[in-house]
């Protein structure tokens, strides 16, 4: 999962990407612009270059929920690199519509490449998918974050191995 946001609001999400993992193997993928009913901030657009004019007619969060909210369980596994940001965004963009906010399952992959790969110079995105050997050619898009970080944990398990994974998932409060 990955949100860009608007603003430096936690409930300003201007778009969002899910990718799908089964088997180690990416199966599905969705995207979507979200306008945020915020104002954008200048320095928000610089990083992922989404504009004010780009999310005008694109769906509201509690219009793209009900097409989501079924992965957002105890069956799944909700992946994100710095997963506290994008589980703070889902939350407080679900608080802002009234919506209740699930428990689910999560793994932050900026954590499990501190763990795995201690080596590295830091633990950005860009940096662990350069290491692996990931191609992320358009960082700050939040369906080729998602990508990549869908791939640092296959790529994670395949060397270290699910036991060693499941060690860092935990249930959101």
């Amino acid at each position: 999962m990955d949100f860009e946001t608007a603003n430096g609001h936690r409930s300003s999400a201007c778009s969002l990407a899910l990718v799908l993992v089964r088997d180690n193997q990416i199966v599905d993928s969705f995207y979507t612009l979200i306008d945020p009913q915020e104002s954008f901030n200048y320095r928000n657009i610089q990083i992922h270059h989404i504009h004010p004019e780009d999310v005008a007619g694109a769906p509201t969060f509690d219009q793209v929920w009900p097409h989501i909210q079924p992965l957002f369980d105890n069956s799944h596994l909700v992946a994100a690199h710095n997963a506290s940001f994008d589980n703070s965004v889902l939350k407080n963009t679900l608080a802002n519509y009234n919506i209740t906010v699930p428990k689910y399952l999560t793994i932050d992959t900026l954590k499990t490449s501190r763990k795995f790969f201690p080596q590295l110079p830091n633990h950005k995105l860009d940096t662990v998918s350069d290491e692996l050997n990931i191609d992320l050619t358009n960082h700050h898009n939040a369906l080729a974050d998602s990508v990549a970080c869908a791939e640092i944990l296959m790529r994670t398990e395949q060397q270290f191995g699910l036991e060693q994974i499941k060690k860092l998932v935990k249930l959101t409060s």
